[in-house]
């Protein structure tokens, strides 16, 4: 079977859930018998230089590139606003990607085109006209449903008003998409029933987000006296600052006073300057780290103070995975059936976020069991290799 893989920024280093989600679902594929090609934009915003690639990576039979300009620019913004589409999409629109997409196909017989997000959608009738491939969208969430969130959690008016004007074309663009793949693949069976409901009529399945067991050895969770908790995600995606500064206003002023020893690392790239600033007690901002997974490794107790967004959130398996104790809450949840105070730590209230941090410190003697019982969860239903054996199989039939 032969795979081409479109994706809106190069996803390598590893270090965003977008990156992870789609390096690690081509290398199952590849594992599991298939050619895959990558043809990817490799935008300002996440620009890879080339060089720093490692050697065969991935295993792709073929990496195609195109440089494309997306920067959020006060001018671009505004000029968008004249425009019948929205700039969630147009900053991911261009002749150079088309001209090579089109080239790609006609040099490749492909069985499957594969979609890493909606962005990537306006490229469907080059596909159809270069291509006997079907088109499968991978959706890594519903998209416009992030947009809605946070639109509700944003409360400056001007913003408020700029975010829904760009969403309500953008969310009429994404419903109408649906009819135009021939197979969905949805990260949650949540998202795929959604997607059912507002009209997709195709071949559908869930496949959620795999871990490459053998990246991420299993390690005991670290019990020193002094706890520490960390947060790691790409600190320029709203619902990632939405959550952090929640956190460090309302939950983590408490907690450096009731427990002076705790501290709480935050790492993540295009850290705002806000948060470059912050002065609370006992904080420290790590920027982007090196390793993710050396990261985690570091701090017994993983914050994902999440309360708008959509689909998987890929550090909250990764975390998992490393036998770290993960408090969340019930949205960062989404797609993980994980039992409270087992496998992971629910908490959706300032109050239920300092009750279970409490009972970390109050408790450490468990937080392995909790640790060791997270990895086996990851290991029974987010191993990557029989992920990509299923996929493979659903574009087979």
């Amino acid at each position: 079977m032969k795979v081409l893989q479109l994706s809106k920024h190069f996803p390598y280093p590893l270090k965003d859930g977008y990156s992870i989600a789609v390096s690690y679902i081509a290398k199952s594929l590849i594992d599991n018998g298939c050619e895959v090609e990558l043809l990817t934009m490799n935008t300002t915003k996440h620009y890879l230089d080339l060089a720093t690639l490692p050697d065969n990576f991935n295993g792709y039979s073929r990496i195609h590139t195109v440089d494309v300009d997306n920067r959020i620019t006060p001018w671009g913004a505004f000029k968008n606003l004249f425009s019948r589409e929205s700039f969630i999409l147009s900053r991911f629109i261009t002749e150079a990607f088309s001209n090579k997409l089109a080239t790609v196909l006609q040099n490749g017989n492909f069985d499957v085109v594969q979609l890493e997000s909606v962005q990537l959608a306006p490229y469907i009738p080059v596909i159809r006209q270069h291509s006997q491939a079907k088109i499968a969208m991978r959706s890594h969430n519903v998209e416009f449903e992030i947009w809605e969130r946070q639109i509700e959690t944003t409360n400056f008016f001007p913003k408020k008003w700029y975010l829904q004007s760009q969403l309500t074309p953008f969310k009429k663009f994404e419903i109408e998409q649906l009819k135009n793949y021939d197979k969905l693949v949805a990260i949650t069976e949540k998202d795929l029933a959604y997607f059912q409901k507002l009209g997709f009529r195709g071949e559908g399945i869930s496949v959620p987000v795999g871990i490459d067991l053998k990246k991420y050895e299993s390690t005991p969770t670290l019990t020193q006296s002094n706890l520490t908790f960390s947060f790691i995600g790409s600190l320029d995606w709203m619902p990632n600052q939405q959550g952090v500064q929640w956190f460090l206003e309302e939950v983590w002023p408490i907690v450096a006073e009731k427990y002076p020893t705790a501290k709480f690392h935050i790492a993540g790239r295009h850290a705002p300057d806000w948060l470059l600033q912050q002065t609370h007690k006992n904080v420290v901002i790590e920027g982007e780290v090196d390793s993710a997974i050396d990261f985690i490794r570091q701090h017994p107790i993983m914050v994902v103070p999440l309360f708008s967004g959509s689909g998987i959130r890929v550090k909250i398996l990764e975390g998992m995975a490393l036998n770290r104790v993960v408090v969340t809450t019930n949205l960062g949840m989404e797609g993980i059936d994980a039992k409270h105070r087992k496998e992971i730590l629910i908490a959706d209230t300032k109050a239920a976020f300092l009750e279970e941090i409490k009972f970390c410190v109050l408790h450490k003697n468990e937080l392995d069991e909790v640790g060791k019982h997270a990895r086996g969860f990851i290991e029974g239903n987010f191993d990557n290799l029989a992920l990509g054996e299923r996929l493979k199989g659903f574009y087979g039939s």
